[in-house]
């Protein structure tokens, strides 16, 4: 029976779809179903948008404020994040502006360099001050006695281990007043080389711009979130 309809069909007049008269060929195609109905849904979606965009504006408060309005900025009906300046001191400032990243890194090597040499010779310092007393003893293993000193001697002998120790202290004081202040300049100059690093890596071309995750500050460079973009 099922061939018999296909055959029956097979003989059937092919139904077309109508074409757009002559007279009405300046309007364009003619608009089937299938396009008809892409065009009502298109509408209707459009249709709800707007009513739930007209519903949320009258249910909106006109008092309402949050936190976040201060730092973005309405622009062509898009928000944007307002982004804050970078905190620099006017030392780290004065090197950005006038000197590149293989400079701040020669000055940074000199620097840890003359650090270590100079935390080497604190030790060495330390090490002179408060010796152990040493005893001689004979081949016995007794100790030998130790020759009384008048007073005079022991007078001269403490004046002069004083004078020893006072200058070993101020030595010490000169040498640790030294290295805070080349521990400082280290630091100053590791933000500096980190925050070039940073300009740099912005300056790349790119296809998606990063976004700033924390903003930069007197003691560290700002973060960014690179997005990964495939190389060719």
């Amino acid at each position: 029976m099922s061939s018999w309809k296909k055959a029956s069909k097979s003989n059937q007049k092919v139904h077309r779809e109508r074409h757009q008269p002559e007279s009405r060929q300046h309007l364009g195609l003619l608009e089937k179903k299938k396009d008809y109905k892409k065009r009502a849904l298109d509408a209707q979606r459009k249709e709800k948008t707007l009513k739930a965009l007209h519903k949320r504006a009258l249910n909106k408060n006109p008092d309402e404020f949050y936190h976040h309005m201060v730092n973005s900025k309405l622009s062509d009906d898009v928000h944007h994040e307002k982004e804050a300046k970078d905190e620099h001191t006017p030392e780290q400032l004065a090197l950005m502006e006038t000197q590149d990243l293989k400079y701040v890194l020669m000055k940074l090597t000199v620097e840890r360099r003359k650090l270590e040499r100079l935390r080497a010779s604190i030790v060495d310092v330390d090490a002179t001050v408060g010796q152990n007393k040493r005893f001689t003893f004979d081949e016995a293993g007794v100790r030998q006695r130790v020759a009384t000193k008048t007073l005079g001697e022991r007078v001269e002998a403490a004046e002069t281990t004083e004078g020893s120790k006072q200058a070993v202290n101020s030595q010490l004081q000169q040498r640790l007043s030294e290295l805070k202040k080349r521990e400082e300049r280290e630091r100053e100059l590791s933000i500096v080389k980190r925050k070039l690093e940073m300009k740099n890596a912005l300056k790349q071309p790119r296809l998606l711009k990063p976004k700033k995750i924390e903003m930069g500050t007197k003691d560290s460079a700002p973060v960014y979130r690179f997005r990964y973009e495939r190389k060719k």
